[in-house]
């Protein structure tokens, strides 16, 4: 395109000018933002995970040929100790410690891939188009790694508590040594790579205490059918309870005082003796915990280190800026510059304040989560299904009961992460709320729009709370009569009349109802957002919450497989069919030790002494008869079942009338109908 020379003559001359930026009198310009170079630590990370790995496979494979173990596992009656069983999730009995820790590191690492410019140690500077690809190799590859601490645990081997020792501490060792060696990393904030590394650390000391302990405490001597927690439980649960009148009594005459305390313990898990947490909801637990801590450290390094960069950055242009919106604040702008400076600091302080209040929230309700979980076990236990369910259930596993069972874990902790964020989001709203509309107005006299509207409709609250009171007031001492300790209505032309004249105030007191409702909804449900033991559904819709589902589906297999009065029986009969020794001695202990259960005393053989025997003895079998876990593995089921088939019979007949023979044979004296009655 061609110019005239009179239009390139102000360009030329601004070019001219242009030497003078550079002269000895120019202003000095601003430091840039601080910018963190890529750091390599000394102990190189690719290398570390070679070694780390083939030393790992070559662990394994001494173990392997130590334990002479090479099937999957020995059998439900003595647990699954072996290379290709991590450890036994259904054992209530085994010390927990060692994998609560190694799902911790997983979990860890997976909060850390999510951002990690490369997901696998073995490469470096990694492709964006290939990147999602190598974070799904990494989550295979990192329960890979970590596997044999689960393995030196699980085989109760001194050699697997020497090799567990060694990898925990080398893990430790080089994990801290790179971390010391390049603390700050250029990912998101600079500390983030340090911050997010102390769940790792901490699971890693654990580990590298916990293995020197079981080395010199020695091997575990009691499987899980041999331990005594299980018989334990039975006694406790025979044992003669409290009755229900004192308790109802003493609750009665609460205090307030007493009754917010009760409340307060309801929130709060203490643990008993005579119940031991299952070893998934344990792991899920805590899990949780960790999964909390690296929700609430991203939340944080997202959007503090930006407000302060903004913070810092606020000049008098923010007048300008300000003006050009149509918002002047002052006529000095340095005083624009302190108070947009105040209100971004406001700002911060918000969501601080909304961040911790999530993190408060999240464990309270974890906390409160573990006490529903121990009294839905005892309900199950029990056969209270529905309780839990809001249908009739059999407590078998299924499909889709193992399924859950083994996904919860992973389930809880991204619903406590997703959870968490929306009620910061949530929380953070609030607080601008409360501080810029209704504080900072009123410290200020000024800015009151919500005072000001609220002020333009007050006829309309004060007619809305005085037909309120008026409504409440006449229900109680005009409308409702008192008359030989009962209730009923009274002057029902005036409570009539009130009705009509009062129905369109009411409509509008209705609108403001269903508003707060929804808000309420919206809180409570955003508040417990974060837990699987709750729907947040209505009952009859509850199978649509899929946490819920989870829940419930997991619950099913974990009460089938790990009933503790199943597992005493499956004790006793064990003793009694070991292999070699005297068997008639093993008989005799077996029936003392089933009388003990019972609590049957041989020595006083008195009338009342017989009544409870047979009263235990019938609970004995009502018990086992009724047990879903058993009726599969009954012969008569299985017999019956196959002439069923042959025959075209009813097999749902069958087994019941099977059922109730099988009671009638075990019972050797029925009680009488008052007893039964009783015990039922």
């Amino acid at each position: 395109m061609n110019h005239s020379k009179d239009e390139l003559e102000p360009f030329e001359y601004s070019y001219y000018d242009y030497s003078d930026w550079y002269s000895d009198n120019a202003e000095p310009t601003k430091p840039p933002k601080e910018v963190i170079p890529p750091c390599d630590p000394t102990a190189n990370d690719a290398i570390f995970h070679t070694c780390m790995l083939s030393i790992s496979l070559v662990i394994v494979l001494i173990l392997a040929a130590l334990t002479r173990r090479n099937q999957f596992c020995r059998g439900f009656t003595r647990g699954s100790s072996s290379i290709l069983s991590p450890t036994n999730f259904l054992d209530q009995t085994q010390s927990k410690g060692v994998a609560m820790a190694v799902f911790g590191l997983l979990f860890s690492k997976l909060a850390m891939l999510v951002i990690a410019p490369d997901p696998l140690p073995f490469s470096k500077d990694t492709a964006a188009d290939i990147k999602e690809l190598m974070k799904i190799a990494a989550i295979f590859y990192y329960p890979v790694l970590y596997y044999p601490l689960m393995v030196c645990s699980t085989l109760q081997h001194k050699a697997g508590y020497v090799f567990g020792s060694l990898l925990s501490v080398s893990h430790f060792g080089i994990q801290l040594w790179q971390k010391l060696d390049c603390p700050r990393t250029p990912e998101l904030y600079k500390f983030y790579s340090l911050l997010a590394s102390l769940p790792q650390l901490a699971c890693l000391a654990y580990l590298c205490v916990r293995f020197p302990l079981l080395f010199f405490r020695g091997t575990k001597t009691e499987e899980d059918l041999e331990s005594s927690y299980y018989s334990d439980y039975v006694k406790a649960l025979l044992k003669k309870k409290e009755p229900t009148a004192v308790r109802s009594s003493s609750s009665d005459k609460a205090t307030p005082v007493e009754r917010l305390l009760a409340v307060t313990k309801s929130y709060i898990y203490i643990p008993e003796k005579v119940f031991r947490f299952p070893l998934k909801l344990a792991v899920s637990v805590f899990v949780a915990l960790v999964a909390i801590y690296h929700t609430a450290l991203l939340l944080v390094v997202l959007v503090v280190p930006t407000l302060h960069i903004v913070r810092a950055g606020i000049d008098e242009n923010i007048a300008f800026l300000l003006l050009g919106f149509g918002i002047i604040l002052s006529d000095d702008r340095m005083e624009v510059v302190r108070i947009v400076t105040f209100y971004t600091w406001l700002l911060e302080v918000c969501y601080l304040c909304a961040m911790t209040l999530s993190c408060v929230v999240s464990l309270v309700m974890l906390m409160r989560a573990m006490v529903l979980h121990r009294s839905n076990l005892r309900g199950l236990y029990k056969g209270e299904i529905y309780n839990l369910y809001n249908s009739q259930k059999s407590l078998r596993p299924s499909r889709s009961g193992v399924l859950c069972w083994m996904g919860l874990t992973g389930y809880q902790a991204a619903i406590v992460c997703l959870g968490m964020a929306i009620q910061t989001v949530v929380f953070f709203i609030c607080f601008l709320f409360l501080v810029f509309l209704i504080i900072i107005p009123i410290f200020y006299g000024r800015n009151l729009m919500v005072f000001e509207i609220a002020g333009k409709a007050w006829p309309a609250w004060v007619t809305v709370i005085l037909v309120t009171v008026l409504q409440h007031v006449a229900a109680k001492f005009a409308f409702v009569k008192k008359d030989a300790g009962t209730r009923d209505l009274n002057n029902r032309g005036s409570l009539f009349l009130l009705t009509y004249l009062l129905f369109l105030i009411n409509t509008v007191v209705g609108l403001i109802v269903a508003i707060w409702r929804m808000v309420i909804t919206a809180l409570y449900n955003i508040v417990h957002l974060g837990r699987v033991d709750m729907s947040l559904l209505h009952r009859a819709a509850e199978n649509y919450d899929p946490a819920y589902h989870y829940y419930t589906q997991f619950l099913k297999t974990e009460v089938s497989q790990t009933h503790p009065v199943l597992k005493a029986f499956c004790g006793l009969l064990l003793n009694v069919t070991v292999e070699g020794g005297r068997a008639g001695q093993k008989i005799r202990d077996a029936e003392e030790a089933c009388s003990m259960f019972a609590g049957i005393q041989e020595s006083s053989p008195s009338r009342s002494t017989g009544g409870r025997r047979i009263r235990s003895r019938w609970q004995l079998v009502y018990t086992l008869v009724n047990n879903p876990s058993l009726l599969g593995s009954r012969k008569h089921f299985q017999t019956t079942q196959s002439m069923e088939s042959v025959f075209n019979g009813s097999p749902k007949r069958s087994k019941q009338t099977n059922s109730k023979r099988e009671a009638s044979k075990a019972s050797s004296a029925e009680p009488s109908d008052e007893n039964q009655d009783k015990t039922r």
